[in-house]
């Protein structure tokens, strides 16, 4: 019987197949999400936790689930391992630090990519009630970094968006390593673990450390008003559109505790300041085109310009009470 991989291409899926590959002697297939997956046991689902691959080929997370799921049905698999996110967790002020996996689910309402997760995950788990025979393990990493910012675009905006706050504390972040996430996965293979597992290193990196590792120079804070047009400027011009929804996702914590998934055997071998150091390498900033980089000077012109207006309206409206009392 053979191990289904679908969506291996990329870093982490090329990483996966090579983790299973040492741990089992069973075939390993590549294969679409829509294809036939012949004599196959088990199915690695990675394709629902790839934003990029996803949105370039116009899919969504649900979309390609219910198609993988079909044919699995059609295979007669009994092992579905599907790789989902932290971040189907939401990010809230009230979240418990650390999330476990009996936390509810409760993705942002306007970061869509969460919410096909949160939906797909539910499908995953609906297809497994079906048949008593069935097992699902749902892997959900924390950011995942590689070496020389092998990441998707929504994980390299985050990165570069932690330590960015301006008129509030800087929140805590985690980051997991491409080899610890894909050696979560083949253990779920090789354990044909059942349930769902966050992927994390121990601990996690405060705010003003992240700020440390990325070298950013101390930031003036501003008002709240002044604030979001800076960082939607900011957001706009890092490597690739950014999704809206993601705004939550720097301001509050949605750490996870890896306890379980360390129960089964795994052990991460990065730490999170590790994998931020090398999955950040090139800085978003030096990847601007020439274009991004003038309209960006231009932009952060004009919102320093609304500032000094602001603070002229607030110097002349303090005159004139100053005027009053007089």
């Amino acid at each position: 019987m053979s191990v289904v991989v679908v969506g291996a291409s990329g870093t982490l899926g090329s990483a996966a197949v090579a983790r299973i590959a040492t741990i089992t002697d069973r075939p390993i297939t590549p294969a679409a999400h829509g294809g036939p997956f012949g004599a196959a046991d088990t199915v690695v689902h990675l394709l629902a936790g790839d934003h990029d691959v996803l949105a370039a080929a116009r899919l969504s997370a649900v979309q390609v689930t219910a198609d993988v799921l079909a044919a699995a049905t059609e295979a007669g698999v009994t092992h579905f391992v599907m790789l989902s996110s932290a971040m189907v967790y939401g990010a809230w002020e009230s979240n418990p630090i650390p999330l476990t996996e009996e936390s509810p689910v409760r993705p942002a309402h306007d970061f869509d990519f969460a919410a096909q997760l949160a939906q797909a995950e539910l499908m995953v788990d609906q297809w497994r009630m079906a048949d008593p025979t069935r097992r699902v393990c749902v892997l959900r990493p924390a950011l995942t970094l590689g070496r020389g910012g092998a990441s998707s675009s929504i994980v390299r905006a985050l990165a570069a968006g932690m330590g960015l706050q301006l008129d509030e504390e800087d929140a805590p972040a985690q980051f997991v390593h491409t080899d610890d996430c894909a050696s979560a996965v083949a253990l779920a293979v090789a354990k044909r673990l059942d349930g769902v597992f966050n992927v994390a290193p121990d601990g996690w990196i405060d705010g003003p450390r992240v700020r440390a590792l990325s070298g950013q120079t101390p930031r003036l804070r501003l008002p709240a008003r002044l604030a979001e047009p800076v960082l939607a400027w900011s957001w706009r011009f890092q490597r690739g559109p950014i999704p809206p929804g993601l705004r939550p996702y720097v301001r509050f914590p949605w750490l996870i505790a890896n306890d379980r998934l360390r129960a089964q055997g795994w052990a991460p071998t990065v730490t999170n300041e590790q994998a931020y150091v090398e999955g950040t390498e090139e800085r978003w900033w030096t990847m601007l085109t020439p274009k991004r980089k003038q309209e960006l000077s231009l932009g952060l012109s004009a919102v320093a310009a609304v500032g000094s207006v602001l603070a002229l309206v607030r110097w002349i409206r303090k005159a004139r009470r100053r005027g009053r009392t007089r």
